[in-house]
């Protein structure tokens, strides 16, 4: 009787250190597998690609988002200024959100040219706000805009083609993105150019 109350105090005893080795084995491999990934450069899951256990963002290639001409129109022509509107839609082949910060663009005719576009912005400094635009992976973006050419009398040719309607225009810019989570890396430029007879 006395060996069998020695030996339910000795089990009683011995729970509690080995549920203390269970929880501090436990503990070490969280740290250990937090190592491992911080070491070799790892995330959990890929903001380019989805799944688990990709390369980290800093070392994928953001996939550059597509953009195309929607629409460029002549609305209305008076003697002292003329009236445009440009529309562009913008696709996203990444498995995350884009943030497009902003679009800045210029209008030639017969390479001269007539007017300057800008889509959102890009905050100069700490207390400002940018106004920028998502695109996910699953719906495209249309964005665009009205814009006002004074007639300054200087080019004729150019007020001719915009009365006419023949107006020989090319679109040239610059599209700037990033992925829109807080691993994101470097700012994203994408060049692009359209033109009427493309």
């Amino acid at each position: 009787m006395h060996f069998i109350s020695t030996f339910k105090k000795y089990t009683q005893e011995s729970k509690p250190m080995n549920s203390r080795i269970i929880v501090g084995g436990a503990a070490g491999i969280l740290i250990a597998i937090i190592a491992v990934f911080t070491l070799t450069g790892n995330s959990i899951i890929s903001d380019v690609e989805g799944g688990f256990f990709s390369p980290s963002s800093q070392e994928q290639q953001v996939l550059p988002i597509t953009v195309e001409l929607s629409n460029i129109s002549i609305l209305e022509v008076t003697d002292k200024q003329a009236t445009l509107e440009i529309k562009f839609k913008f696709s996203n082949p990444n498995f995350k959100s884009v943030m497009l910060q902003h679009v800045k663009y210029s209008i030639y005719h017969n390479d001269v040219k007539i007017a300057i576009g800008e889509l959102g912005s890009q905050p100069e400094g700490f207390l400002a706000s940018p106004n920028y635009y998502i695109i996910t992976n699953e719906r495209p973006v249309a964005i665009g805009e009205k814009l006002t050419i004074a007639n300054t009398g200087n080019t004729p040719e150019v007020w001719s083609a915009l009365e006419n309607n023949d107006l020989n225009w090319r679109i040239s810019g610059e599209a700037f993105f990033n992925l829109s989570s807080i691993t994101a890396g470097q700012e994203n430029i994408l060049e692009f150019s359209f033109s009427k007879h493309d």
